[in-house]
């Protein structure tokens, strides 16, 4: 069995990475290519483009790298077009991947797409292209699949991976101890993004926001997860410019350890407040866009949710204080995570809402996604015998 696959950023890597082991254990002699990062490839995915190329976030931003990244794609359709897999999987990255899908499923490939486009949140019209390019949606999250079912688009819920991989319990101590963190000190989760141009637009206002709240919070630490030495070099180069005294420890990746290590969370707007909301912990979420793109997405109403966080989606309410493009600002969003700080009983609500909702995401979402996409290939299999 031959599966074609493509991620483009970290979090799709992870649910790429479990998505493979759980089709190797019910196919062991399957073989994956496509696009992957350092988790699919240690999974078993031939790469064959590397996953930072096509990692690019926001309309005007993808702009510059677009004649890249339509090439890119190009090189991927005549890939798959040569080299036909039982089926091709698309891990998020609709702009991406769902024209690429289109044109393998016309020659007769079937396609997966893992995780729904955000088709309830903005670019609703996205309807007409996921139903054109897809065999199969995988949703991780319940509230989509009425949404999909009512344009005759075929859904699964699978719920989300990272929900089955994070305990439902978390020893903060055990944590800073293995981190080499401090253990009795108020300690700051600092997330800039794990794109290039999120870490570049966010870690210095994430700074002067650490640099305010420690002067106010009694020996605060703050600390960062890395996802690659690329981030590192944004984030240190940065660091040595705005807060060269900053307590600040850098650790690369792990950020489920700083997660359970920190009190409080300060993150950009993506999938790491899906993680700090499984770890339980109170967050501050921020976001900044390239002003064109911004001035876009308000001008013509493209934004259809209340919220940009997933878990304020899920809670569906502001438990995370927001704060996008020009709210950017290091006082108030120092402000926020004092707060935190200062008012346990909020937290402690907090903490009961995100467990409640931790729970509801749990059900093992690599098994249930594998099996989903095995009985497609079952099922045309099946079907193309029949017409022959």
């Amino acid at each position: 069995m031959r599966i074609g696959i493509v991620a483009n950023e970290s979090s799709g890597d992870q649910l790429g990475a479990g998505l493979i082991q759980a089709i190797l254990h019910r196919i062991p002699h399957a073989t994956f290519e496509g696009v992957g990062g350092i988790q699919m490839c240690k999974a078993g995915c031939n790469s064959l483009i590397p996953i930072e190329s096509l990692s690019v976030m926001g309309l005007v931003e993808i702009i510059h790298h677009l004649p890249r990244l339509l090439r890119l794609r190009r090189q991927l359709i005549r890939h798959f077009l040569y080299h036909p897999p039982d089926v091709f999987i698309g891990i998020d990255a609709p702009d991406f991947n769902l024209k690429l899908e289109q044109h393998l499923r016309i020659a007769g490939i079937p396609t997966v797409h893992y995780v729904s486009p955000t088709i309830w949140a903005w670019r609703s019209n996205r309807i007409h292209a996921i139903r054109r390019s897809v065999d199969l949606v995988l949703s991780i999250f319940p509230f989509e699949i009425p949404i999909l079912q009512q344009h005759n688009i075929p859904a699964i819920y699978v719920g989300h991976p990272l929900a089955q991989t994070i305990s439902l319990e978390h020893d903060q101590i055990k944590a800073r101890i293995e981190l080499n963190l401090p253990v009795n000190q108020p300690i700051l989760a600092i997330l800039p993004g794990s794109r290039n141009n999120e870490a570049l637009n966010l870690t210095a206002i994430f700074l002067h926001t650490a640099l305010w709240c420690q002067t106010r919070i009694p020996n605060l630490h703050c600390v960062t997860p890395l996802v690659n030495n690329t981030i590192r070099q944004i984030v240190t180069n940065i660091k040595r410019q705005i807060a060269p005294n900053l307590p600040l420890t850098l650790i690369n990746g792990n950020s489920h350890q700083v997660l359970t290590a920190a009190n409080v969370v300060l993150t950009a707007s993506g999938t790491a407040t899906l993680e700090a909301m499984l770890h339980q912990r109170p967050m501050v979420v921020a976001y900044r866009l390239h002003p064109i793109t911004y001035w876009l997405a308000t001008t013509f109403n493209l934004v259809k949710t209340p919220y940009i966080a997933l878990s304020n989606l899920l809670a569906e309410e502001a438990l995370a204080p927001e704060f996008i493009q020009h709210h950017c600002i290091p006082q108030d969003m120092g402000q926020a995570i004092l707060k935190f700080f200062h008012q346990p009983k909020q937290v402690r609500y907090i903490q009961q809402r995100y467990l409640h909702l931790h729970q509801q995401l749990r059900c093992n979402s690599n098994e249930r996604a594998a099996d989903a996409i095995l009985e497609l290939i079952c099922a045309k299999s099946n079907k193309h015998e029949t017409h022959q």
